[in-house]
């Protein structure tokens, strides 16, 4: 019996098209559809604020709803203060090494001062040794010194790097509780209200840019030798009461694999088991609405 009303159905379906005044035989029925995007949570948390409503217009990146943020704020700021906290053990250079600084310099220059008595035949060669030995020790005590404070200060950049990275892994998680669209669309459904809880991956709306339509239809096989991706037809929306309109269509995409015919699509070979699906691209004037059946002619 379900059988007999779904042709039945179609029959009248194509009854309407030919008093609608297209006058030409249908090459193939379908619905139109719209690409639709499911918006989910990507945070967990109460929803501070959620207030779009089911057919609101809403725009790519426009903010439609806040998660708790709280707190991400706190962990964010505890990580602002660790920061001062780590600067705080910066060394500085040049004041730790001021003394060692001082010291060479009076080395080098009692060395001037042997080296010219030595010239002079009133020094002895014992003394600029020496001289030039602690100089020595000097220089490695003061190398060390400085591999010392470099290396202290770069494991405290190192600290400060780390904690930099965290912060932006909050500022990506407190981004991630404001509510966006990622298309410019109609909200067509809704699945939480303000004050819920919500969590990552649960579904919040679905979007869907309702100004570019398509017709999926099913042709035959002895159909298909007949299009090509970009090729323009005529799609006929059925507004129901005989009345219907004509648009232009694109074929935008065509399936490289055959299927059994649905049980709810009539094609021009009502006998064919195998059918190709295709997509025709329509520009929506407001008039066209998902779920609504239309025919085309090649």
């Amino acid at each position: 019996m379900k059988k007999y009303l779904i042709v039945a159905a179609t029959l009248a379906l194509l009854a309407l098209a030919s008093c609608g005044g297209r006058g030409r035989q249908v090459d193939a029925s379908g619905t139109f559809e719209a690409t639709e995007v499911i918006v989910s949570s990507e945070a967990n948390g109460r929803l501070l604020r959620f207030d779009v409503m089911e057919g609101d217009s809403v725009r790519a990146g426009a903010t439609l709803g806040q998660v708790d943020t709280v707190q991400l704020y706190y962990t964010r700021k505890q990580l602002v203060a660790s920061i001062r906290m780590i600067e705080s053990r910066t060394q500085d250079v040049p004041q730790q090494l001021a003394s060692t600084l001082e010291q060479l310099a009076t080395q080098n220059r009692e060395r001037a001062r042997a080296e010219n008595l030595l010239a002079a035949n009133v020094g002895n060669q014992k003394q600029l040794d020496d001289i030039n030995s602690a100089i020595a020790v000097l220089q490695k005590q003061l190398d060390a010194q400085r591999t010392l404070l470099e290396n202290a200060n770069q494991g405290v950049r190192d600290n400060i790097s780390m904690v930099l990275a965290q912060i932006a892994q909050i500022d990506d998680q407190l981004d991630k509780c404001r509510l966006a669209s990622p298309v410019t669309g109609t909200v067509l459904a809704k699945y939480a209200e303000q004050g819920e809880v919500t969590a990552v991956g649960r579904p919040l709306l679905k979007v869907a840019d309702l100004g570019a339509m398509f017709l999926r239809a099913y042709i035959t096989s002895d159909q298909l030798s007949r299009l090509r991706l970009g090729q323009k037809v005529t799609v006929t929306a059925d507004y129901g009461e005989r009345q219907s309109k004509d648009y232009e269509g694109t074929i935008t995409w065509i399936s490289g694999q055959a299927e059994f015919t649905p049980k709810n699509i009539q094609t021009r070979n009502e006998r064919a088991n195998l059918v190709y699906a295709v997509k025709i691209a329509v520009v929506n004037d407001g008039f066209l609405k998902i779920g609504m059946y239309g025919d085309v002619r090649f």
